[in-house]
């Protein structure tokens, strides 16, 4: 069964984030003041095969542990769907 695998990294609280700050000036600039704090991050979809969800969630945590994710500065939350569930959905 296959399953697409979802995780949205951001840097953690307390890590200088410049493009972060570039974006929220650039914000300000263009009249947008309530914008007072952005954090910028990153998102991945990974197609995994696997016999269960259990099975693809663990598959895609080893993932980040091992790459994606840099747990010295990084943050992430990751979940996994059924692929023929979101294609009988379209």
């Amino acid at each position: 069964m296959k399953f697409l695998g979802k995780v949205t990294v951001t840097l953690k609280r307390g890590v200088f984030d410049p493009q972060g700050v570039t974006i929220k000036n650039a914000l300000h600039n263009l009249s947008f003041r309530e914008a007072e704090e952005v954090r910028t991050g990153k998102y991945f979809e990974v197609v995994i095969e696997a016999a269960n969800s259990t099975e693809a969630e663990k598959k895609l945590s080893e993932m980040c542990d091992l790459l994606l994710v840099n747990p010295v500065i990084e943050r992430h939350g990751c979940h996994v769907e059924p692929i023929e569930e979101m294609e009988s959905a379209t």
